[in-house]
């Protein structure tokens, strides 16, 4: 398991803390307004859809969700997003790739930047990591909800690339374009995914023990409080055993 399993994992459990700062919200509204650009119809516009499925998990009220699909499609006027991403090496050599969405280039680079300099990180050009991660659809689901045969069964035969089995839940990978088509499929099987996302799945992990882990952690936990940020992807590997002990002494 991963980078973007461990650290989907530990959101999860800090998911409540994070939505009274408004973070979830900032960055939902932030990804219904540039989805929507392409058009206000989630019909025909499928990440519109998987935004509004999210800011939908995320209690997000009908009027704010409303608001800000309108703004993307220019029906009100609002703020104007630059999406890109930066690319960055972690603890470890680690590779990062950081998406964000900003209304200032130059100031949210400079901010990433000092970051990752403060952090045992620092900035690479265009290019230098982004070619280890491959853009895949992921759905992560807990062991208590499905058998491997079945969930192996419908994923598959939905247009699923693979199963991977973990220790407490099945990862189920598509290319992006089937992501839809998988989803529906689980979810008419009353088969709940406790993450569903377009991602960056690295090709090959650097495996942390507990002082790299430590520092990558804090790293991951900086970037991803950073307004700009949307999400980061890492190709860090951490062992269970290390994941708890360092979870546990963040945790107090």
């Amino acid at each position: 398991m991963g980078g973007h399993s461990h650290w989907a994992t530990i959101k999860r459990h800090k998911g409540a803390q994070d939505a009274k700062r408004g973070k979830i919200f900032t960055r939902i509204i932030r990804e219904v307004t540039i989805a929507a650009r392409a058009g206000g119809d989630p019909d025909g516009n499928p990440r519109l859809r998987l935004a509004i499925a999210k800011a939908k998990e995320a209690n997000m009220p009908g009027d704010t969700l409303k608001k800000a699909i309108q703004r993307g499609t220019g029906e009100l006027p609002g703020v104007t997003y630059e999406e890109f991403s930066l690319e960055g090496y972690g603890p470890g050599g680690t590779a990062l790739l950081i998406e964000i969405t900003s209304d200032n280039r130059n100031r949210t680079v400079a901010e990433i930047r000092s970051v990752l300099t403060k952090n045992h990180g620092n900035m690479a050009e265009a290019g230098a990591v982004s070619w280890q991660f491959h853009k895949k659809g992921l759905l992560t689901i807990d062991k208590s909800k499905s058998d491997e045969d079945t969930l192996l069964s419908l994923a598959l035969e939905a247009g699923a690339e693979d199963v991977k089995v973990g220790e407490k839940t099945f990862e189920v990978i598509t290319n992006p374009q089937d992501f839809d088509a998988v989803k529906k499929s689980l979810a008419d099987a009353k088969i709940e995914s406790s993450m569903a996302e377009i991602t960056y799945i690295p090709q090959n992990t650097i495996r942390l023990e507990e002082k790299g882990a430590e520092q990558m952690l804090k790293l991951m936990e900086i970037l991803d409080e950073h307004d700009d940020v949307q999400k980061v992807h890492a190709n860090f590997d951490i062992p269970e055993d290390v994941m708890e002990k360092v979870a546990a002494a963040t945790a107090g």
